[in-house]
């Protein structure tokens, strides 16, 4: 068996794990099981993966996006990112998310707008270290600050739901779909310039059988919030845009990956570009839906 094929199921294998430790309550229960003096919460699982994530994803991104070794905002990106994810983490524990559009939450939302709109028309802004600066805060920290207020959660009758589990795996679905309907139909390049191998045609499957998964999301997990065949096709439209989004970075500094920390994928971000979209996206959809 090919080498690289080993290591990519491998790598691919640890990696889902973790995430379904993390993301579903059978990693509280599994530890508590094996150590009950330890006595560990699902949310606590939950809000360590995002912040694993946010903080080797801004590792990543500083090494990719190369600031000058001198240069003071390379030491700033990190106390930032702890300050704004910090902000999120104490409503997390104490508050919990509301679904309320403050001023603070739009702010949020418009500068991810704002710093892919920068990344795609703009890309020379991002040589300057202020600019590396700011659009790193804003892409690792705001997206899995968001993440955190996906699921709902309750110490008092151990109740965590799954939004974010299937937030991944239709994900993760939509981007094998689309990459196999790619393979068998694709002849329209979506965007050749940025990711030569991905079709239109790829897209179209990747809708249509994500569509197809959440329905049955939708028909047999009814305490999610919101209605999960919108929330799927949202992630099919999305998800290609956060690959995109990345590609455009690594294509910006001329990287191939964006680090190795999962054997045969690549980095952080090379597997969380589609999350990293779609959790502020599902999350304005939640919001939304509380009023519709």
């Amino acid at each position: 068996m090919d080498k690289n094929l080993v290591q990519r199921l491998f790598g691919g294998a640890i990696y889902g794990f973790l995430v379904i430790l993390c993301t579903t309550p059978l990693g509280a229960n599994l530890i508590n099981k094996i150590s009950p003096d330890l006595v560990v919460r699902q949310e606590n699982l939950f809000y360590g993966l995002m912040t694993f994530f946010a903080f080797v994803g801004a590792w990543e991104c500083v090494k990719m996006m190369k600031f000058n070794p001198k240069s003071w905002e390379k030491w700033l990106v990190f106390p930032l990112i702890v300050l704004v994810f910090y902000r999120f983490s104490k409503r997390f524990f104490q508050h919990g998310f509301y679904f309320n559009f403050n001023l603070s939450e739009i702010l949020a939302l418009s500068l991810i707008v704002i710093a892919v709109i920068t990344l795609f028309k703009f890309p020379k802004e991002l040589y300057y270290d202020n600019g590396k600066l700011i659009f790193t805060v804003i892409y690792l920290s705001l997206p899995f600050g968001f993440a955190l207020g996906l699921p709902k959660f309750s110490s008092y009758d151990d109740t965590f739901t799954l939004e974010v589990f299937f937030l991944f795996a239709l994900i993760w679905s939509s981007d094998s779909f689309a990459f196999f309907a790619g393979k068998l139909f694709g002849k329209h390049k979506m965007a050749p310039k940025i990711s030569p191998k991905k079709t239109w045609e790829g897209f179209a499957g990747g809708v249509i059988l994500t569509l197809i998964l959440s329905f049955f999301v939708e028909r047999f997990h009814p305490d999610l919030r919101g209605n999960w065949i919108v929330v799927g096709f949202l992630i099919s439209v999305f998800a290609p845009l956060g690959d995109l989004v990345e590609s455009q970075l690594k294509r910006t500094f001329g990287v191939k990956d964006s680090g190795n920390i999962i054997p045969g994928h690549g980095g952080i971000l090379d597997r969380l570009d589609s999350f990293i979209i779609c959790a502020p996206v599902v999350y304005l959809y939640f919001i939304l839906e509380k009023f519709i």
